[in-house]
């Protein structure tokens, strides 16, 4: 068995690598998908000398397949959103705390105590179906930030300006984190100076608006809310591990998450620093279902781990992945 502590104890890279190893040994013998896929690659874990080398699972097998590396029982199952008749993915989970513990901990690696912030939370679409692994979050950090004006806000964008606003005169820190389309609502609505407020989008536009490009997106933003930075978070439902940006879409993983990015002619083929490919991600916390995957997006990898997301597959659908389709 994985010790679970190893993955939210990794201090350098060898850490990270020698914990990947055993999770990619662990899953290979535990998880009956992911060992059909390796076996069809004739990949052993004999015969992995990198990380680059293990095999990265095509992430549409979430809609398909059942992708468990545990037989406990399964306590949650996450859904992907999706248009009406589209297949979801599903993300089975067999033990939240580790979610739990990954989301806390990349939450204070990058933000430092929620404790310290008043969050307020502009998800309508999210709120709007069950099964939201983003929700779940969130509604976990309210609790935890035991601030009174913490909550979730729906089409209520009169209130949220006002306890914005009030939050600022009483020189609050906040969080506002919300779906594109929303936190374009607010702004076409009212305008903003703001000066205690992280703004963080989650992308999106759901079919409500026509898709922009991130700068455009940002710029929209940053003019609306009085702010020079737009911050972004980026995870989806097939991951417990989250990477957030702070300006310019820019990401920067938690601990126990790593990118690469493929050769899109060549999906066993990891690309060199700087040069565009599709995502392949490493999360750890992944242990009792697949942390090796092959993602839709189209992205670059730079030489210090961060990475941004340029776009998505042409033949891939659009779904709620906390990315913007270019």
């Amino acid at each position: 068995m994985i010790n679970t502590a190893d993955i939210f104890n990794i201090k350098n890279e060898k850490d990270f690598e020698k914990t990947a190893f055993q999770v990619f040994k662990f899953q290979f013998e535990h998880n009956a998908v992911y060992r059909s896929f390796c076996d069809l690659l004739y990949k052993n874990p004999s015969d992995i000398n990198s990380i680059e080398d293990i095999p990265f699972l095509p992430i549409e097998f979430f809609k398909s397949h059942d992708i468990l590396s545990s037989k406990k029982t399964i306590e949650k199952t996450f859904s992907s959103s999706g248009t009406t008749g589209s297949i979801t993915s599903k993300h089975l989970i067999t033990d939240l705390s580790i979610y739990e513990t990954s989301f806390n901990l990349g939450f204070n690696q990058f933000y430092g105590s929620v404790e310290d912030y008043t969050i307020l939370a502009l998800l309508p679409s999210y709120l709007e179906r069950d099964g939201s692994s983003l929700i779940y979050m969130v509604d976990a950090l309210i609790k935890q930030s035991k601030k009174p004006k913490s909550g979730f806000y729906l089409d209520n964008l009169s209130e949220l300006k006002d306890t914005l606003l009030q939050l600022e005169a009483q020189d609050e820190k906040i969080l506002l984190i919300g779906v594109s389309f929303a936190l374009l609502d607010l702004v076409e609505s009212y305008q903003f100076q703001l000066k205690n407020t992280i703004v963080m989008e989650t992308g999106g536009m759901k079919g409500r608006r026509k898709e922009l490009i991130r700068d455009e997106l940002h710029d929209i933003l940053k003019s609306g809310f009085g702010i020079e930075h737009i911050h972004s978070e980026y995870g989806m439902t097939e991951l417990l591990s989250q990477a957030y940006s702070t300006g310019k879409g820019i990401f920067e993983c938690s601990k126990s998450m790593k990118v690469f990015a493929r050769d899109t002619e060549d999906a066993l083929s990891i690309l060199k620093n700087n040069k565009t490919g599709g995502i392949n991600i490493i999360d750890l916390a992944n242990v009792y279902s697949c942390s090796f995957i092959a993602t839709q997006d189209l992205g670059r990898v730079y030489k210090d781990g961060t990475f941004e997301i340029i776009g998505r597959f042409d033949n891939s659908d659009i779904r709620g992945c906390n990315l913007m389709a270019l």
